[in-house]
């Protein structure tokens, strides 16, 4: 895809590191103005937003607690303020960690649910009053693995990512024809999160995998910044697995 200058803005949650870098970075190559958010990692997100000025694209950090629906609407607006509108959101931000049903607290399951599904509910419906005054808008939610095979030791996380692709399918039925809704869904691939199961067990991993390897978060970012793109406005409603063969619908 070539850059075009000259789009307003998108958000990307969770950006200062990983894949939600790896996706603010291209989309500021589509042309976006980028809007990098993060909780505690400013200097992490402030070298995405220097990384994406010194290739001549536009972006810049912003603090936000997705828990909190009002910081993220004032995100929205500062965004929309400093690229002149928004027309693309990436719900990207996620945690996981193991706990077996009988260790799970109530605090953890609702946490789980908070950071990987309300949140994206959160911006949604933050962004939607932008999203809405411009020609065509794009919505990309970052979804998991998980959420297709279940997972023998993280039900909240898997079951919050399921409830992803779920919102998904409903705001593509509710927003179109002009903005789309879509989900991607990755498998292993090389981030902070899977540092520990990597280091574990690559050899065991990869062995699984038919593409016999493990993704690259630049390979994600590839496909979210297409979703993100003028020329993606015919798919909707869609959950993308890009898994390197590991689970095929």
């Amino acid at each position: 895809m070539t850059r075009r200058d000259g789009l307003p803005g998108a958000v990307v949650t969770g950006a200062s590191r990983g894949i939600g870098a790896a996706i603010a970075v291209r989309l500021a190559r589509l042309g976006y103005g980028v809007c990098v958010n993060y909780l505690e990692s400013a200097d992490r997100a402030r070298a995405v937003v220097a990384d994406i000025e010194r290739t001549g694209g536009r972006a810049m950090a912003v603090r936000a607690d997705v828990h909190d629906f009002d910081a993220l609407r004032g995100m929205v607006e500062q965004t929309a303020d400093a690229f002149g509108g928004l027309r693309a959101v990436v719900n990207n931000v996620g945690s996981s960690a193991h706990a077996a049903l009988a260790d799970l607290s109530p605090a953890e399951w609702n946490d789980a649910l908070a950071v990987n599904l309300t949140s994206a509910f959160y911006m949604c419906k933050a962004a939607l009053p932008h999203l809405t005054q411009e020609p065509w808008g794009r919505i990309v939610n970052i979804a998991s693995l998980r959420a297709m095979t279940g997972s023998g030791h993280g039900a909240h996380y898997a079951a919050a990512k399921a409830g992803l692709i779920g919102l998904t399918k409903s705001l593509a039925l509710e927003l179109a024809p002009r903005i789309t809704v879509n989900a991607v869904s990755p498998g292993y691939t090389r981030t902070d999160m899977t540092r520990g199961a990597l280091e574990s067990g690559e050899n065991r991993i990869i062995s699984s995998i038919p593409a016999h390897r493990v993704a690259e978060p630049e390979e994600i970012a590839a496909l979210v910044a297409f979703l993100a793109s003028e020329d993606a406005g015919y798919i909707t409603g869609a959950t993308i697995n890009q898994n390197g063969g590991i689970y095929m619908q």
